[in-house]
């Protein structure tokens, strides 16, 4: 079976044999453009063959995209079982179609892992599942492979739980009815009426965080990484009296720069929250463990910065009692599609502007695709962006 051996550190000169000292000497001053560090993944096959393609990709992704070192080994121990899977049933890795994604994944959702003993969750198989995809849409990009059968279905083969109504259906229950998703999944925004009930029904300081991911569209990630010092009282408004939007510097997905601008009012709301609810817990917390205030923005009643899971349940559970479902990177999605319909009527009023790349801007994207698929929504979701705009735009937030 394939198998993942980790690059060492090069051997001292005297751990070596006396006819491979030179050699060891002379090996640190050899200049490698972009040598993969210690520590670096390294894939082989069965008869251990270093798996080139595997290796490329995921330097790639180390080096020059600068992935986090989590990242870096999820996807090495995606491609490490997708080629064990391969190996199993004597298929060459670039002869892999859509019936042997289709079978991968039936193995995952009848077997449990070997690694865990424990059946596989739906969302860890939809993470291989799009790691695979993720792979050959690389590899065919890169010349890798002249075409695949698995290039550019990204969004093909994902297991999907169906919606009932005020509910979604429950594992145990129901799983006969996961299926192959056979068209593309594109955002669903909150309508007017949902945002409004979920901003009510959460407590700070998850309600403003809710906020903050509908009128700036941050990541949930880059949300938590807001410092206290990054929402400083602001100068106000400009020499004309206008509302002046606050710019601020947020590290992205892959470790990357970008910028979120902030309106007025919703720096002023989070003025109040920090002289009112942060103050007291953090005074609170002070007095009974006498630990010094973390610098993060976002603190739960008990003084500690705001975890993610933690956040992203309660929005799960309110949608939940009000019949919708409600995720992080829905609410960030709704900014999205608020933002790309306003502007799409200021083009067409006139404005000499490019709405989707204001848009990729404003998200963070890589591909200018990616954010293409929030206008395909707007498309399709018309009279659902009606009330976003009505609500969330002419209203102050």
């Amino acid at each position: 079976m394939a198998r993942i051996i980790y690059k060492s550190t090069l051997p001292r000169p005297e751990d070596v044999p006396p006819t491979l000292r030179a050699a060891a000497v002379a090996a640190p001053t050899l200049r490698v453009r972009e040598p993969r560090p210690a520590g670096f993944p390294l894939l082989f096959s069965s008869t251990m063959q270093l798996i080139e393609p595997a290796v490329a990709f995921l330097h790639e992704h180390s080096i020059q995209r600068a992935h986090t070192a989590e990242t870096l080994r999820t996807y090495a121990e995606i491609l490490l079982d997708w080629f064990n899977a391969l190996e199993q049933d004597g298929i060459v890795w670039s002869d892999a179609d859509a019936v042997d994604l289709v079978a991968y994944r039936n193995r995952m959702l009848s077997t449990p892992s070997l690694r865990t003993r424990r059946p596989y969750s739906f969302r860890t198989i939809n993470h291989r599942v799009r790691g695979v995809l993720r792979f050959y849409e690389w590899a065919v990009r890169h010349s890798k492979l002249p075409s695949s059968a698995l290039s550019g279905r990204y969004t093909d083969y994902t297991v999907t739980r169906r919606y009932d109504g005020a509910r979604l259906c429950d594992r145990a229950g129901d799983s006969g009815i996961f299926l192959l998703r056979q068209f593309e999944s594109l955002p669903r925004p909150l309508s007017g009426a949902q945002a409004s009930e979920l901003m009510a029904r959460l407590l700070p300081p998850y309600d403003l965080m809710a906020r903050w991911q509908l009128y700036t569209g941050l990541r949930v990630g880059e949300l938590l990484q807001l410092s206290i010092d990054d929402v400083a009282p602001h100068a106000g408004a400009g020499s004309q009296g206008t509302p002046q939007p606050h710019v601020i510097e947020v590290l992205c997905k892959g470790r990357k720069r970008g910028y979120v601008m902030a309106s007025e009012s919703l720096l002023d709301e989070t003025q109040v929250y920090r002289s009112q609810h942060r103050r007291g817990w953090l005074a609170r917390a002070g007095r009974r463990r006498g630990v010094p205030a973390p610098a993060s923005l976002f603190v739960n009643d008990r003084g500690v910065p705001v975890k993610k899971n933690t956040y992203q349940r309660l929005l799960r559970t309110v949608g939940k009692e009000f019949g919708f479902r409600v995720t992080s990177h829905q609410l960030r999605a709704t900014f999205a599609c608020m933002m790309l319909a306003r502007l799409e009527q200021l083009a067409a009023d006139g404005a000499a502007i490019n709405p989707l790349l204001i848009v990729k801007i404003l998200l963070h994207h890589e591909r200018i695709e990616t954010t293409d698929r929030y206008l395909r929504a707007v498309a399709v979701d018309t009279h659902v962006l009606t009330e976003i705009l009505d609500s969330l735009i002419s209203e102050p937030p």
